[in-house]
Order: structure tokens, then C-alpha cells, then sequence
């Protein structure tokens, strides 16, 4: 990685293949890797170079005028998993559960906002003054998010949530204690059988990495539709998939499409299956109905500190586009919703299954929550947390089960 004395240097290489080459032209990667070397052994003539060094300033040279500059290198990484951009001059990563800041930065505030606008415009999404706010990604799926002044303080900022090339499956997940290996086959067969899950948990958590793992149990014929603010699904062993995101309103405040806008299209595209990325606001009720009129086996995710919290939050989600009576809400989210899965991230940075639970019945004017699966913690050692997922009840909804010709057996 470049450090900050030889970012001089990559500067003065980046001026002079700039005032070689025309940059107006559509110029190979090739062309412009050949230039850059080509200027950096003509200045260790003068000043000597080390060839590991040559090897990082053409490296560092390319990052910055084609790719994502100081910052390319992190995404290149496989142990770092979130990359935190506070202003061009502070930048921290999170590897292995741990932050940390680096001693890289931006050239400037410009240089970092540049970088940012290339980003987003491959997305074609805008971001700007009037509208500071946007989500995006990068072609490896990586999720952006970025904030400008004057929301941002400090300056453009940027947070890039990195996915794996390669997904998690469900036996990775079992292999790396999220969730047990009895709780990982009875998940198969509830997505078989076409039941109705919901993932819960925070920020980090890895509701969309347990998404997409449960999604390698849906069959390989069925249609599946995805519905998503910025696409970071990554669904591997699916055909039949119609991949849907959500658009901005232009600078005229007009062509905005959201998820409500998505689910009610996707009604009319015959899915088997809807996943919805994340439900944060009305949409909920978009999502419910969906559930509710035949289309067994949808998932979703959505941000909750519990699985009796995740309730509450869809209530407030529906009630913010229907002033519906709340008995008639959870009457609907008793009907739709079948399962819920709460993720979590504990102590040691690990992240748990912590609670698998059955949306059981309604009764007395609220929603009966079995917990079917409980973490229990079990001590540490070296620095990490025991524990394992307990089975604390059977499954009690079990039709679908019985219609999909699935054993039951909890």
C-alpha cells in the first residue's frame, strides 16, 4: 500500500501520462498501464526506484486515474469486509469483526468526490447538493452508501458494505457457528415447503448474507422476482430470476419508482416466489398483501433488535401508509408471515442465529410468537463466545409442511 510520502510522487507520475496522453480519448486499461510505466522508469533514472516500489507507484498511478484510487487496494482484499470513508482524510476498514483506521487518504476532498459520482453514475443514480443522499454498488455487488454536504460534516462521505464473490451457503454458515447443523436442515425444508420468512436483526448483522444462503433451498424451477433500494442479492442457483431495483426522482423531481411501485409490478409478472431486499417503510404493507394472496415461500429482511421487535417495527411500517386499525394489522402479519429468523451480532464480533421463531396464532388482540430455536451462551474461551442453538419447541403451523409432502418432524 503507498504510503503518504510517496503520494508526491504518484501526483507528479498522474500530471506528467496526463499531459502525455489525451485522457479525452477512449483510452485500453493497456494503454494507459503502458504510459504510466513508461513514466515511471524514466524518473528512476534520476532518483533510484526499488522494483517492488516501481510495482506499487504503477499500481497506485492506475488506481487513481481508472479505478477507485487509495482505496482500490481494500476492495481487493478479501479480509476486509466494510470499507468507512469518513472525509477524504480519515478512512477506516473493518476486518474480522475488528475496526480499525488506516494512515491512507484521498489527494483531496475533490479527488474522493469524483470518485464518488463515477460510482454512482454507473448505477445511474445522481447525487449532489440538493440531493446529498444515495445508495448504489459496485459491479462486484458491493453495497455503496454516500452522504455529501451539507448533511456531511466533514465532507463527501462514503461507506462500501463488500459481499463475497462466492455467496455464503447454508453449510458455510453451519461451518462458521451461525446457526446449527439440526436448525440449517429444518430451514430446507421450511423454504421447500414454502413458508413465509422474515430475517431480522441490526446493522451487521448478515440478514442479506442469510438471505441469500436460504435462497439456494428454493427449487432451481421456480420463478423468483427480487425487489430491492440497490441490488446486493446475489442468487446463484436460480434460473427463472427477474431482478428488480428501485429508481431516484431526477433532478425535476419526477420518475421516482419505489419498492411499493416494485411489489405491486411484480404481482403481475407470475412469481413463484417475491424476495424483498429490505422493508423500511409502507412498503410492509405492499409486502403482506403479497404473502397473503398466494405467494407462499416469500422472504425479506428488516432491521429489529428482536424477533418481538420486528413485530412492533411492521406495525409502525404498515400504520405510516394505512391508518388501519392495529388489530387488523396484526391480523395480516398472523396470516403472511410465518417465521422469523433474528440475526445478531455478539460480543467477540461473531454473528449468531440468535432466535428462530414461528408467528403461531392471534389471540387477545396480540400475536403469539413461539421461539422454536434459542442461542444459548455457554462462557468464552480465548476471547470468543460459546454458545450453540438450543431446540425449545416444535413447529406448530404445519400444513405446508404436510402439503409439500415434507417430514415432519419439528
Amino acid at each position: 500500500m503507498i504510503t503518504a510520502d510517496e503520494m508526491e510522487l504518484v501526483n507528479y507520475i498522474k500530471e506528467e501520462v496526463a499531459r502525455r496522453i489525451d485522457l479525452g480519448r477512449d483510452l485500453s486499461d493497456d494503454e494507459i498501464v503502458e504510459s504510466i510505466t513508461e513514466v515511471v522508469f524514466e524518473t528512476s533514472r534520476s532518483s533510484y526506484i526499488g522494483l517492488k516500489s516501481k510495482r506499487s507507484l504503477i499500481e497506485a498511478v492506475f488506481n487513481s486515474m481508472r479505478r477507485l484510487d487509495v482505496i482500490q487496494p481494500l476492495l481487493e482484499d478479501g479480509s476486509v469486509t466494510e470499507i468507512m470513508v469518513n472525509s477524504h482524510e480519515e478512512i477506516f476498514v473493518e476486518r474480522n469483526g475488528a475496526i480499525e483506521r488506516l494512515k491512507i487518504k484521498f489527494e483531496s476532498s475533490d479527488k474522493l468526490l469524483n470518485i464518488i459520482q463515477s460510482i454512482v453514475a454507473k448505477v445511474n443514480r445522481t447525487v449532489n447538493q440538493s440531493s446529498p443522499i444515495v445508495d448504489a454498488r459496485l459491479p462486484d455487488g458491493s453495497r455503496v452508501s454516500v452522504v455529501l454536504p451539507p448533511v456531511a460534516l466533514k465532507g463527501p462521505t462514503m461507506t462500501i458494505r463488500k459481499f463475497p464473490e462466492d455467496p455464503f451457503t447454508i453449510g458455510g454458515l453451519v461451518a462458521g457457528g451461525t446457526l446449527s447443523e439440526e436448525a440449517a436442515e429444518f430451514l430446507g425444508r421450511l423454504v421447500r415447503s414454502k413458508y413465509n420468512i422474515f430475517i431480522s436483526g441490526g446493522t451487521g448483522s448478515g440478514k442479506t448474507t442469510f438471505l441469500n444462503a436460504l435462497s439456494n433451498f428454493i427449487p432451481p424451477g421456480e420463478r423468483v422476482i427480487t425487489i430491492e433500494d440497490s441490488a446486493e442479492l446475489q442468487l446463484k442457483n436460480i434460473n427463472n430470476l427477474v431482478g428488480l431495483e428501485t429508481r431516484n426522482s431526477n433532478t425535476e423531481g419526477k420518475g421516482e419508482i419505489t419498492i411499493r411501485d416494485l411489489i405491486k409490478t411484480s404481482l403481475r409478472m407470475r412469481p413463484d416466489r417475491i424476495i424483498v431486499g429490505e422493508v423500511r417503510g409502507a412498503e410492509a404493507l405492499d409486502m403482506l398483501q403479497a404473502m397473503n394472496t398466494g405467494h407462499d415461500g416469500s422472504l425479506s429482511t428488516g432491521h429489529a433488535n428482536t424477533t418481538r421487535d420486528m413485530l412492533s417495527r411492521l406495525e409502525t411500517m404498515v400504520l405510516s401508509g394505512a391508518p388501519f386499525p392495529v388489530e387488523v394489522i396484526r391480523k395480516q402479519i398472523v396470516s403472511a408471515i410465518d417465521i422469523i429468523i433474528h440475526l445478531a451480532r455478539i460480543r467477540d464480533g461473531a454473528r449468531r442465529v440468535m432466535e428462530i421463531a414461528e408467528v403461531a396464532g392471534y389471540s387477545g388482540g396480540e400475536i403469539i410468537l413461539t421461539p422454536l430455536y434459542v442461542y444459548r451462551e455457554e462462557g468464552e474461551a480465548g476471547g470468543r463466545v460459546l454458545g450453540r442453538l438450543e431446540k425449545v419447541n416444535c413447529l406448530a403451523r404445519t400444513l405446508k409442511m404436510k402439503l409439500a409432502g415434507m417430514e415432519v418432524t419439528g
